[in-house]
């Protein structure tokens, strides 16, 4: 394997000058991205401190720290690591991480590292950009901030002498760089023994790092947007996103699984032989995390007995009902009443009742969120539809824009909220433009057009999105004030309120590139995902997969005789992704795209090792497997997999 390795220790010579009337020094070290990954901690750092000690200095403390330059984690973690009585930070890293460390301007910076010439991806760029280090690093004279990099003319010798208050005289929006390490250097006392330094030279035949630096610059800006990380897949919408719901035919038969919610499966109340009518509850909910399951046909209940899920795999007990053709409702549905009339608790036992769960992502008992036993501040509606491919919940926003907005109006009174948001996406302008105009005389009530990233429509990205709070790890969004609930969640309420009717159909894309006839439609609960695929046409080609829900999150699945479940929001064909897994190089991308801050490269050596401690260190809990490591990924390690395994490590040690 080649190694990029980007810096090495300075020898031991530069480093007694540089460790000349210095004392009481924490050493922070980089563990080497672009390497073969053997070990996580480099030697660096403790060769350093021996040297240091070894001159009667005192070493506060040692820190190895993945992905120096990666300046969110770092600027969050670094602090709390800095030990009292630290007087200065020498910095093992090359000269991004020694930069990113400089301009925390927590403790003066030394730089105890030399950058090396290298051809390699820099990992904050996530893309094939090349990127090649000057091996000239000035840090250590200018307090850690670059000459090259930071001056508009890469001055090395102090300013030009074309500065106004402070401002770059090439560009007046930007801070003059040689007046900034004036004033640290002053700030660290350390401007006098600076000035004393000979005149400097540079090697002008070497890479400059202006493009490089303007290029990472320009992409972190973009993708820091909103909330940290995400990717930008393509999306794929173009093939079903003008095409309006259509009924599905009503199917001869459907298989109801007891389990289509988080927590425990339902218990049924009918028993083989019995005839029900659509939207009779034909199973009860066991226990607090659990949903009622209703009919979404009439006819005779012949089978209650083991079936293939979509997500579980074999041996789910289901309800099996034949259809009399009639779709008789059942008694049971019939309107609430208006929902001013409703108080809160009526709505949630409503919305308990009438068996609704989340139809965006795990399928978590909506009435659950209902009770969050905290104040409330925002209801937050996700009509993002981050997913590639996926157009249901657009067709949702663009057909059912009321029934969305009373839905939203249910959760906001049931919750106490005083604002609710519906989030959009800028890639659907048009339910952007006819939401806006709906809301535009409820006060409370505010359409957010935020930027298209994946996965954006993730609760907690939402959250840091629209509200600018964070869900600290293990937490929910009630802990920072929110409820999140999927447009088409609010739509299952508004319907359920208003017609009686509980959650029975749901809209499903059914797209990819493979698919003959696309389409969106409103497919009965429990309907064959084979007849729906026949109904459009079958596929072509063959080698594909057959997804339900989207390209990234969505479950591959091999049997297509498994029924549409309440959070089926899709059946995509998609071609295959053939690659072979190749040794994890460090090089960084799945922690810049990871949106909740997490290093999933260790979650796959940890995994590969079976270290369940260390998985637990690593809050490998917190991933919610949104599939943008692996879509990063160089070395096509299925992390995804890896992380499913690692969960499923932790829950059999507990």
């Amino acid at each position: 394997m080649v190694n990029y390795t980007k810096y090495a220790l300075k020898d031991s010579e530069e480093l007694n000058t540089l460790l000349k009337d210095r004392d009481n020094i924490f050493v922070v070290a980089c563990n080497k991205c672009f390497k073969e990954f053997d070990t996580l901690n480099e030697p660096d750092a403790d060769e350093f401190a021996k040297l240091a000690e070894a001159q009667g200095k005192r070493v506060t403390g040692i820190a190895k720290v993945d992905f120096l330059c990666n300046q969110v984690r770092t600027e969050e973690r670094l602090p709390d690591m800095i030990p009292e009585g630290t007087d200065h930070i020498a910095v093992v890293a090359c000269g991004l991480g020694i930069q990113t460390v400089a301009n925390m301007e927590v403790k003066p910076v030394l730089a105890a590292a030399d950058s090396l010439n290298y051809t390699g991806y820099h990992g904050m760029a996530l893309t094939k950009k090349t990127c090649g280090a000057c091996s000239q690093c000035y840090l250590n004279l200018t307090g850690g901030i670059c000459p090259i990099v930071d001056c508009s003319k890469s001055l090395l010798n102090g300013q030009c002498g074309g500065a106004k208050d402070g401002k770059c005289e090439v560009d007046p929006q930007k801070d003059c760089a040689w007046q900034r390490i004036y004033d640290r250097l002053k700030a660290q006392g350390r401007l006098e023994e600076f000035l004393a330094q000979p005149v400097q030279f540079r090697d002008y035949s070497r890479i400059s790092h202006r493009e490089i630096n303007d290029y990472v610059k320009n992409l972190r800006e973009r993708r820091f947007s909103g909330y940290y990380g995400g990717v930008h897949p393509s999306e794929r919408k173009e093939i079903t996103e003008d095409i309006p719901l259509a009924k599905f035919p009503e199917p001869e038969q459907v298989i109801i699984p007891l389990s289509m919610h988080v927590g425990k499966p339902a218990v049924p109340i009918v028993k083989v032989g019995d005839h029900v009518n659509v939207g009779q509850k034909i199973a009860e909910q066991d226990g607090f995390i659990s949903c009622c399951i209703h009919s979404s046909v009439s006819g005779t209940v012949t089978a209650i007995e083991p079936h293939t899920h979509p997500n579980k795999g074999p041996g789910v007990m289901s309800i099996v009902i034949r259809s009399d053709g009639k779709d008789t409702p059942d008694a049971s549905v019939k309107p609430a009443g208006k929902l001013e009339d409703l108080t809160p608790d009526e709505i949630i036992e409503i919305v308990k009742e009438k068996g609704i769960t989340g139809m965006g992502g795990a399928g978590f008992p909506t009435y659950v969120k209902l009770k969050p036993n905290k104040p409330i501040d925002a209801v937050l509606l996700n009509g993002c539809e981050c997913e590639p491919v996926l157009t249901a919940d657009h067709r949702v926003l663009l057909e059912y824009p009321d029934a969305v907005i009373f839905g939203l109006q249910a959760i906001m009174k049931a919750v106490n909220a005083p604002k609710g948001y519906i989030v959009i996406e800028d890639n659907k302008p048009d339910a952007v433009a006819l939401l806006q105009s709906k809301v535009k005389d409820i006060k409370n009530i505010e359409v957010r057009c935020v930027r298209t990233k994946y996965p954006q429509g993730a609760e907690k990205m939402l959250i840091k999105n629209v509200m600018g709070r964070m869900v600290p790890s293990g937490g929910l969004p009630a802990d920072v004030g929110a409820v999140v609930d999927n447009v088409s969640t609010a739509k299952a309420i508004a319907d359920a309120i208003r017609t009686g009717m509980p959650l029975v159909e749901r809209a499903v894309t059914v797209s990819g590139e493979h698919m003959v006839h696309p389409g969106n439609f409103m497919v009965r609960i429990g309907t064959n995902v084979q007849d729906i695929i026949d109904y459009c046409g079958g596929t072509t080609g063959d080698d594909i997969t057959i997804k339900m829900g989207g390209p990234m999150m969505g479950f591959a699945i091999s049997d297509t005789n498994v029924p549409v479940i309440k959070g089926s929001n899709g059946i995509i064909a998609v071609d295959t992704q053939h690659s072979e897994e190749e040794a994890c190089i460090r090089c960084g991308r799945c922690v810049d795209v990871c949106p909740m801050e997490l290093a999933p490269l260790n979650f796959a050596k940890y995994v590969d090792e079976g270290d369940a401690k260390a998985l637990l260190a690593e809050n490998i809990r917190d991933c919610f497997e949104c599939g943008c490591c692996q879509y990063i990924c160089s070395s096509k390690i299925p992390l995804v997999t890896k992380i499913r395994k690692g969960k499923a490590m932790i829950r059999e040690v507990k």
